[in-house]
């Protein structure tokens, strides 16, 4: 549910970084643009996680209220390269290479597991007020091995950038750190930013 007032914020920086910290040892690099009256934006993970080495690139377009239209996203490891395409439409309809899925209907964001950056994408799109709090579900891309599924999400809005992150699937619970731009800053456990 969104606030009587939301927020505003920022474009996005031509480029962002971040260094994945616990979960995985890893780095993020983002490259974005405008595309139409939306944007594109172009990622690359590389990180070891259990002693395991591999590397995400994405290419992502969302439209002018940060609605996530298409993913592009390959992942490399040690068994080889596997690559997907998501797109939605505007009613919330996915398809995954090609196919339907539904188990993803309805959500209106793409999140990355290998990515900090996709988090940006329901912070711009909600433009929670302080106090607000709304759910998130997003169509959930797992890495290195890319199968798609529905993760339930609940963010709350602090003021200040800050916002109270929930992931029950995972048993996750952190408040994130946003900047001007709506780019997380600070992701407990996950990540922090390096540009």
């Amino acid at each position: 549910m969104r606030g009587a007032a939301s927020v505003t914020f920022a474009d996005p920086p031509a480029t962002a970084a971040w260094r994945h910290v616990d979960a995985s040892d890893g780095f993020e690099v983002v490259f974005c643009e405008r595309a139409g009256d939306g944007w594109r934006v172009r990622g690359h993970v590389a990180a070891v996680e259990d002693g395991v080495p591999w590397a995400v690139d994405y290419e992502i377009v969302v439209d002018a209220a940060w609605s996530t239209r298409l993913a592009r996203v390959t992942a490399h490891a040690e068994g080889g390269t596997a690559a997907t395409r998501l797109a939605a439409d505007a009613d919330g309809a996915w398809t995954v290479d090609g196919a339907p899925a539904p188990a993803v209907a309805g959500c209106r964001d793409v999140d990355l597991e290998a990515s900090a950056f996709t988090n940006a994408f329901p912070i711009h799109r909600l433009a929670l007020a302080p106090g607000a709090v709304a759910e998130a579900p997003a169509a959930y891309v797992r890495a290195p091995g890319l199968a798609v599924e529905r993760l339930e999400q609940r963010y709350e809005s602090l003021g200040g950038g800050r916002f109270r992150y929930a992931s029950p699937a995972f048993g996750y619970e952190a408040v994130l750190a946003y900047d001007d731009a709506g780019l997380i800053v600070d992701y407990p456990g996950i990540a922090v930013r390096a540009l």
